[in-house]
């Protein structure tokens, strides 16, 4: 049984390896027309990797779009710690975190506000190593109330490292309190 489960995982990785970009998120139609705030990736990145804890942590937004983000942690002292000598497992986590809401952004109308992660998890599928670790988000639906995101995480070679799924709240704009 054990071999069965290390040619599928074989199986996967090499598919994994060698499929180009996934293309197009499930909702990337584009933004809606009355978005909060019109997408610009330059404005976007700069932002991003300036922020303090994307900064300390190694993190840079190398693509944005509507429903889609990948983001890249170069590895190094601080965030190395995890199982043979891999990313560290509360960092990968926080990928997932930080990546889904560089995805969802895009998609919030003006009359929209977010609310915060309901639910964050994480499943571990084997180290992260290599000089750089994507995160990569795909919003899979938009509701009312709540966005739902998927988060793979692979590492400098290609291989599947951890999945992550995330479900965000949203509230209207004009209501009060959470």
């Amino acid at each position: 049984m054990m071999e069965w489960a290390r040619a599928k995982q074989a199986e996967e990785d090499d598919a994994h390896a060698k499929k180009p970009d996934s293309g197009p998120s499930p909702l990337a139609e584009g933004q809606p027309e009355d978005a909060q705030e019109p997408l610009d990736f330059d404005s976007a990145k700069r932002l991003f990797d300036r922020t303090m804890l994307h900064e300390a942590l190694g993190l840079t937004l190398e693509e944005l779009r509507p429903g889609y983000a990948r983001v890249r942690l170069t590895t190094g002292r601080v965030t190395l710690g995890g199982v043979n000598g891999g990313v560290h497992g509360g960092v990968l986590a926080a990928m997932v975190d930080i990546a889904m809401l560089r995805a969802m952004v895009p998609l919030l109308r003006k009359s929209e506000r977010a609310a915060g992660t309901v639910d964050l998890n994480i499943t571990y599928l084997r180290p992260a190593v290599g000089d750089y670790i994507d995160a990569i988000a795909e919003v899979l639906r938009k509701g009312r109330t709540i966005m739902v995101t998927e988060v793979t995480i692979v590492d400098s070679g290609g291989r599947l490292c951890a999945k992550g799924r995330t479900i965000y709240a949203l509230r209207p704009m004009d209501r009060g309190g959470v």
